[in-house]
């Protein structure tokens, strides 16, 4: 065997060392919220992936991790341009001022959210979603089924309310934002455009912004347009119903339980999920100047697709709670420097608090149905029901040891 067949053998005998035995299975559920609720987009990633920076006529696609920082922490970007989820944001709610890089509504009304989303206000917050995990689990205590989806809406829903201080009906905010993106955002994505999309996102904002007009009281509402309390309840809702089931589903098919239940490893396997699942998987902008990424020459005005899923690995690496992936790039999913989403945190401790309740039962997934609708790749439904128990431990001779190592539920 020539020395780059022995280099090669070794990198996939060390790399099936590294995963657990459930990870093929974990990672081959998890692309079905892309190849059937986004096959289009899927199909343009894998098929462009093949170098870090990719350019197809006035479109670049940016895979490479350190081209994606640079993308966003060195290189102008307009995000209110036609293309980019702030054009969509900005034409379906009239305003936009979140999403307004340059102007000082943009800083204020960030800097504004990022106290209330901060380590202060996101344990203010706490409360209202661990009420909702302790009455939604608590059929897994008597061996029953949960749906983890409707769960993960309600979570947002009722954060959202209590952000921004309204008293309108969680679950209806939630109902009307999902609505909103789907209708939305869908439209600014690579692929086929579905006619009426405009009207029907229009129509479907339209309802979000009744539901919190005129309702906000302190908090995030306070002083806040309905345009930007849209904005806020679109994107908390969308990435919190994505993101939340399908961490528990990698945790359950790639046996993950051990290191939820373990509060020393929690917020490691938190921040591994979140890389393998990137919510957000893509983020669409436009460059507002000319510069240079990965080698590549981008043009002012060209449209960039900044693929968070390749930046950090999520197509490759399965969690690697041992030896994680650097928090630096594992975070880069919540975008860096000052397009650094202000929901990080409260999104890890929302997370971390449902592993942690999770945990006990070891649940395992009895039906996943993928969202064609959703904005953002998705379940439909992901339900769950309490798992075994763990096998009673035994002596800790060697064999024992490396035959628990093996079973992927290593620490």
């Amino acid at each position: 065997m020539s020395g780059e067949g022995v280099r090669t053998a070794a990198r996939g005998a060390s790399a099936s060392r590294a995963r657990p035995p459930g990870a093929r299975a974990a990672r081959r559920r998890d692309r079905r919220v892309y190849t059937r609720g986004h096959p289009v987009l899927f199909a343009l990633l894998a098929a462009t992936r093949r170098g870090p920076v990719v350019r197809l006529g006035r479109t670049v696609l940016v895979h490479g991790t350190d081209a994606y920082r640079q993308a966003l922490t060195r290189l102008p970007l307009d995000r209110t341009a036609p293309g980019t989820t702030g054009g969509a944001a900005r034409e379906l709610c009239g305003g936009g001022a979140l999403f307004d890089q340059e102007g000082s509504g943009h800083r204020g009304s960030r800097r504004s959210l990022a106290e209330d989303l901060g380590t202060a206000g996101t344990e203010r917050l706490r409360p209202v979603w661990q009420e909702i995990l302790a009455r939604r689990l608590a059929p897994l205590a008597d061996g029953r089924e949960v749906e983890t989806v409707t769960l993960a809406r309600e979570m947002a829903g009722a954060t959202v309310c209590a952000l921004l201080g309204t008293t309108a009906d969680p679950a209806a905010v939630a109902r009307a934002a999902a609505d909103a993106a789907a209708a939305a955002v869908r439209d600014h994505l690579p692929g086929p455009r579905r006619p009426g999309t405009a009207r029907a996102a229009a129509r479907a904002t339209a309802r979000l912004e009744e539901l919190l007009r005129d309702r906000a009281g302190t908090a995030a509402g306070a002083g806040a347009g309905a345009a930007l309390r849209a904005v806020v309840a679109v994107a908390a809702v969308a990435t919190t119903a994505a993101a939340l089931p399908r961490a528990v589903a990698w945790c359950a098919d790639a046996g993950l339980w051990t290191q939820a239940a373990d509060p020393a490893a929690r917020e490691t396997l938190v921040d591994e999920l979140l890389r393998v699942t990137a919510p957000s998987p893509v983020l669409p902008r436009r460059a507002a100047a000319p510069g240079t990424l990965g080698g590549c020459p981008v043009r002012r005005g060209d449209r960039l697709v900044l693929v968070a899923r390749h930046a950090v690995g999520a197509h490759r690496d399965a969690p690697r709670c041992p030896a994680p992936v650097p928090a630096a790039v594992a975070r880069l999913v919540f975008g860096a420097g000052p397009h650094t989403c202000p929901g990080a945190r409260l999104a890890r401790t929302q997370l971390a608090d449902l592993l942690a309740e999770l945990a006990p039962h070891r649940p395992v997934v009895v039906r996943a149905r993928a969202d064609r609708r959703a904005v953002l790749p998705a379940w439909r439904t992901l339900t769950v029901r309490p798992g075994p128990a763990p096998p009673a431990p035994r002596g800790r001779h060697r064999d024992e040891e490396r035959s628990t190592h093996h079973n992927g539920e290593a620490p």
